[in-house]
């Protein structure tokens, strides 16, 4: 990726950033995450989990700052995460942190990720 759209897609709103999420996560079939013994994760303002995700490589590694010093980028296979990760992060009461930029990020349910996911790939 180029250093232009990995500074404009970081700047973009977190809704707009989600879209961009879907959309590149169903083309390339997987899922990016931060891992250094164990996952990365953060929390939201009542300090309820959240788990980051991002589409690409590039971006997971911009966020890999701070607390996740040391962190790297770490793909999960985008049927694994439908199938596996969505419904365990969903029974752990952890909600997913869609494209963080150490900003902000689009947080939601488990389940609307999954039907925006799914909804995403009928389309291919």
């Amino acid at each position: 990726m180029k250093n232009e759209e990995i500074k404009a897609v970081s700047n973009l709103p977190a809704p707009k950033r989600y879209e961009y999420f879907i959309k590149k996560v169903a083309d390339f079939e997987e899922v990016w995450g931060l891992f250094e013994d164990g996952w990365a994760i953060s929390e939201d303002e009542n300090g309820s989990p959240l788990f980051p995700f991002w589409p690409k490589k590039e971006f997971a590694n911009l966020c890999a700052i701070h607390e996740w010093n040391g962190y790297r980028p770490k793909k999960i296979d985008l049927e694994e995460f439908i199938e596996e990760w969505l419904p365990g992060m969903d029974a752990d009461g952890i909600r997913p942190s869609i494209f963080w930029n150490n900003t902000d990020s689009a947080v939601l349910e488990t389940h609307t990720l999954k039907l925006d996911l799914e909804e995403e790939l009928n389309n291919y």
